[in-house]
């Protein structure tokens, strides 16, 4: 895949799927790949999606005639697509020994008697 060629595309109506998607952009050039990314838990559209053209001066030409029409009464923002970003940490937040009562790290005292 070319980074080149891939576009992010974001402000959707929340009822545009990857069909939507493949034949609007399909004007500009040959889609390879078009998705909605949709919430996993809801299955409600997340509002934003990626669009893979041909080629790098097709998706310019996607960028250049679809940024900013009008879908719904929303403007769409088109760019390219930028690798994502690894995130920091893995299983986000908390330190050891947090929540566990007391000021001894969870070590229960032990009896002096």
């Amino acid at each position: 895949m070319d980074n080149n060629s891939k576009l992010y595309v974001g402000n959707l109506p929340y009822g545009m799927r990857d069909d939507d998607l493949q034949q609007h952009f399909g004007a500009f050039g040959q889609v390879q790949s078009a998705k909605v990314m949709m919430d996993r838990e809801t299955g409600r559209s997340k509002g934003f999606g990626f669009v893979e053209m041909g080629s790098p001066s097709q998706a310019q030409s996607a960028i250049q005639g679809m940024a900013g029409q009008q879908f719904e009464g929303r403007a769409l923002v088109v760019n390219l697509a930028r690798p994502r970003e690894e995130r920091p940490g893995g299983f986000g937040g908390g330190g050891y020994g947090s929540g566990n009562g007391g000021g001894n790290g969870g070590y229960r005292e032990r009896s002096r008697y």
